[in-house]
Formats: C-alpha cells, structure tokens, sequence
C-alpha cells in the first residue's frame, strides 16, 4: 500500500511540474507602442511646466506650452528636451527647481522620434 501511494505521489508530482524559462520572467510588454502628446507628454508638461510657461508666461519664461503646438514648436524650435535635459542649473528647466525625473524626459524624447504626434 505504501509503495502504491508513494507511487502515485511521484506521479502527481511529474504531471503538475512545468518548465518555466526566463523569458517567463520577463515581461517584454511595451507600456505604450507609441508616445503621443495627448496621452503621455500633456500631464508631463501640465505638472511640471504650466506654472511659468501658461498664457501669458510667467516668471521669465519665454514661450507657452499651453497646447499641443507650443509644446511641439519648442521641442523642433527652442531646444526643449536639451533644456529639460540638462545638468547646468543656469540653463535647466523646470527653471531654479529640480530637473524632471530621467524616465519623464525619456518619453518627451520618444516622442520626439516617434513623429511629435498629438493623438
């Protein structure tokens, strides 16, 4: 009986386990296929930039980023990501605050390659 039970035992144990790879480990799902302005670079500037660059800008700053074609001209035309990107206290922006978190910065400059697209 005892031999019978171990058996079927063992047998339990080879049918429920599986092989897991490391790719199962992994998750390789893209967090989005494609940055848009609307869905990711819009909250970004709303919390972080609106303060000094709304209509009219305040405290110095040179331009609004009020809608998706400020926010577009400044990236093509007033070096945007190199001012977000920046080490230099005297040239980075947001202006006399911390520099925005590298993964923030990444998606504007995704979204720069992937075409400045709105929707």
């Amino acid at each position: 009986m005892k031999k019978l039970l171990s058996f079927i035992l063992f047998v339990m144990l080879i049918v429920n386990c599986t092989s897991v790879s490391e790719d199962d480990l992994i998750d390789t799902t893209p967090i989005e296929d494609v940055i848009t302005y609307n869905n990711q670079v819009k909250p970004i500037i709303d919390n972080n930039c609106i303060h000094c660059h709304s209509m009219p800008p305040v405290n110095g700053a040179p331009m609004p980023l009020i809608g998706y074609g400020d926010v577009k001209d400044a990236v093509l035309n007033d070096d945007l990501i190199e001012r977000i990107s920046s080490e230099d206290l005297g040239f980075l922006m947001p202006f006399g605050g911390p520099r925005l978190p590298q993964n923030l910065i990444d998606i504007i400059i995704q979204w720069e390659i992937d075409g400045l697209l709105e929707d």
